[in-house]
């Protein structure tokens, strides 16, 4: 029997950053979560334990902190790109960098304090590769909506497990996890996060639901409407049920106003939306 080294990449996960702006008495926050991870030449170290290619785990978390003292973190796909490109282009042995953020929003309570936003987690994954340049995706997850009425689930496959009755009035909710591949570099990356963002809303809100399949598609659909620099839009939608709560033991009726709320175990649906001439993603989503 043979075997061989496959795919591989090696990295600093999760380095926690926080940059204060101070601009007199007004500072700005930007709290960032940081992952980095490179490939290239690692065939030694794998096999022979030969570090001479490896440039450490620790660098790569000093380079971000670094990073954000000398050029700022500003918009997140902005700051990923300049490290990806910084690996890339300063080691030889490094043919490929993924650097991923994610990033917590603060919301302003004063010219120097902030109250921690408790809405979605804003994304982003960038890969630079010394062959294929540069892909950039955006996203955002942990965005919860709920519609009350408007959503339908009936027509379904029944068989002899089947338990679930349909119905044509439920409430709809999910935590919505997007991510949306850019056509080459964006002239600004916070108007397309907020285009998108509202997009994703919108289509939510609007859209009279017979499954959340169709959900989704009318969401990734809206995206590529409004944002021409998108050409592919990755959905992943947990479906947070809402059981009507049986009230006829008490002698009271419940016309779809009481509710319990399962946390689990939740159907998840996934599913993407991509324009036809979107070209190939290659290793982007991964």
């Amino acid at each position: 029997m043979s075997v061989k080294l496959g795919p591989n990449r090696y990295g600093k996960a999760e380095t926690r950053l926080v940059h204060v702006v101070r601009e007199g008495p007004v500072h700005r926050v930007k709290d960032v979560n940081v992952s980095t991870a490179l490939s290239g030449d690692m065939e030694a170290v794998h096999l022979t334990g030969d570090n001479a290619a490896v440039l450490p785990t620790d660098t790569q978390k000093n380079t971000a902190y670094a990073f954000a003292r000398k050029h700022g973190v500003g918009q997140i796909e902005e700051f990923a790109l300049l490290l990806a490109r910084h690996f890339v282009t300063s080691q030889p042995t490094i043919h490929h960098a993924r650097v991923e953020i994610e990033e917590y929003g603060w919301n302003r309570a004063g010219p120097h304090s902030f109250v921690r936003d408790g809405g979605e987690v804003r994304t982003c994954v960038v890969h630079h590769d010394r062959d294929g340049g540069s892909t950039v995706v955006s996203g955002l997850k942990d965005l919860v909506v709920l519609n009350t009425t408007g959503s339908e689930f009936h027509g379904y496959l029944v068989d002899e497990y089947t338990t679930l009755p349909p119905t044509r009035d439920r409430v709809l909710a999910t935590a919505v996890t997007a991510r949306w591949r850019h056509i080459g570099e964006t002239a600004s990356y916070a108007q397309s996060y907020e285009q998108a963002r509202q997009a994703l809303l919108d289509a939510f809100a609007g859209t009279h639901s017979r499954s959340l399949q169709q959900t989704l598609y009318a969401m990734g659909e809206r995206v590529l409407t409004v944002c021409p620099e998108i050409c592919e839009v990755r959905l992943a939608l947990p479906n947070k049920h809402h059981f009507a709560v049986d009230l006829s033991p008490f002698g009271m009726d419940n016309d779809n106003e009481v509710f319990h709320a399962a946390d689990r175990p939740y159907g998840l649906i996934e599913g993407g939306v991509l324009r036809d001439d979107a070209p190939d993603a290659g290793f982007a989503w991964e």
